[in-house]
């Protein structure tokens, strides 16, 4: 594999996991991946006018203004407000005359839709009536997520995003008529946008997402970055962490050291390759293909780090083995305990770095490159104390060359192997009616008792 580790190693210690404050203290949570080129980051140029740029040989897209003036990327710098309990959330303005909205950030998804009818947990709406510019398109859409689901109208609609961008773009979106466990009570958010590939937009990967709409009508890089300022904080209160997304580059004072970078291994979720789990820096010497059953991805939809359950249980044993904790189950839990929530929980499907691990970190999706970065982020403290930290190389000799299982067909070749045994099955229907119709076409012919056509009568009795 190289001297410099080509995957994501997730050491998870239990005093960042219980999101507890304590004393200042070496970062716990250590993030060691692929790096860009053995090269320092260096001076940033200062941002101004100028063509857009373009990713340098290390794949670093710097926050520049692209040409025309369609972006601001400074001006992205704080633009969300949120928290890892109840999601991060961007300001947009939909339709003309334009209604504000916040939404919700998703990069475990590809649909951009908003509420479309009063809810009792959202406060505002999008009034396709009250748009001049809105054209609907004439189908539903129904999107199914781990907890919740939504059935939406597909229009589009022209929007804008306040802190950053000064036009309006257009660009499909689904104004949503029920929903089912996806409005919570406490979230103030009321859309969603799913920043993932177009290969998991619904009904199908033909409906151009909205970051790919942005891309070509803004003319900025295909990359995207987020900041989120949560770690540490608690998640319980009325109030907001906020943090960033830069839509189209890297921003430089959003993070502190290197980049490192991880391959994307399937472009549907930001699907990346985990090789290795530490706790207390002793790895659960698991085979790896077990933390990446059946995939691994990188989800700022997903609140928790969620692992696969022998992954988990394999955690909680290492956790409990190597710190004076005493873990039990909530319930039953009397009032004279304390009690402290873990940030991680276990899976059925996927291992997913959730937005409790992101937090402490800024997030690189180099689309342009097809990899994920990460670096430290500033604002990933407690008491003044770093919560994370970017370490390596480390060696990868005494891990499988392939840690990855045998992906599942992804939509499209489901809609080929689909329609192959429609198509299959159509013809052996269409010969079962003609073998089923022979006899009656022969009867003027004279009977041959000795005769006997074993297969017609098959089928008939068949189809009896």
């Amino acid at each position: 594999m190289g001297a410099l580790a080509r995957a994501l190693l997730l050491p998870l210690l239990a005093q960042w996991l219980l999101r507890a404050a304590p004393a200042p203290a070496p970062a716990p949570f250590t993030l060691p991946l692929r790096v860009a080129s053995a090269s320092s980051r260096g001076a940033a140029p200062t941002p101004g006018p100028g063509p857009p740029a373009e990713p340098r040989a290390d794949g670093l897209a710097l926050a520049l203004e692209p040409a025309g003036g369609a972006a601001n990327f400074l001006a992205m710098v704080d633009n969300l407000q949120g928290d890892s309990g109840r999601g991060y959330y961007l300001e947009m303005l939909i339709g003309t005359p334009p209604q504000k909205l916040q939404i919700l950030v998703d990069t475990g998804s590809s649909n951009f839709a908003v509420a479309g009818a009063p809810h009792p947990y959202v406060d505002s709406y999008f009034d396709t009536e009250r748009s001049s510019t809105y054209r609907p398109k004439g189908f539903d859409v129904t999107v199914k997520y781990t907890q919740g689901s939504w059935t939406g109208f597909v229009g589009e609609d022209v929007v804008t995003i306040p802190k950053g961008f000064n036009s309006s773009f257009l660009v499909n979106i689904a104004t949503i008529f029920e929903s089912e466990n996806f409005f919570l009570p406490g979230i103030k958010w009321n859309g969603i946008l799913g920043l993932a590939y177009a290969t998991l937009a619904k009904p199908s990967s033909s409906l151009e997402t909205f970051f790919d709409s942005l891309v070509a009508q803004a003319k900025i890089p295909n990359v995207f970055s987020m900041q989120m300022c949560g770690a540490g904080l608690p998640v319980a209160g009325s109030g907001t962490n906020g943090g960033s997304l830069v839509l189209g580059g890297i921003e430089p004072t959003l993070y502190k050291g290197d980049i490192w970078y991880t391959p994307i291994k399937e472009e549907w979720y930001y699907q990346i390759e985990i090789l290795k789990l530490e706790i207390g820096g002793q790895s659960l010497n698991l085979d790896c293909r077990e933390y990446n059953a059946d995939k691994a991805i990188v989800d700022s939809g997903t609140t928790l780090l969620r692992l696969p359950q022998k992954v988990f249980d394999a955690v909680v044993e290492a956790v409990a083995r190597t710190s004076l904790l005493y873990i039990q189950p909530m319930m039953g839990a009397g009032l004279n305990y304390e009690c402290y929530r873990f940030g991680i929980s276990p899976s059925t499907n996927a291992l997913v770095i959730g937005a409790t691990v992101m937090e402490g970190f800024y997030v690189v999706f180099d689309r342009a490159r097809k990899r994920v970065g990460f670096a430290a982020s500033p604002c990933a403290e407690i008491a003044g104390a770093p919560v994370s930290e970017i370490s390596g190389p480390f060696s990868t000799e005494d891990i499988a060359s392939n840690c990855v299982p045998a992906l599942p067909l992804s939509e499209p070749i489901l809609w080929i192997v689909s329609y192959t045994l429609m198509s299959v099955c159509g013809i052996i229907l269409l010969i079962l009616i003609i073998l089923l119709l022979l006899p009656f076409r022969c009867r003027h012919l004279p009977p041959d008792p000795e005769v006997v056509n074993d297969e017609s009568s098959l089928v008939r009795h068949r189809w009896k």
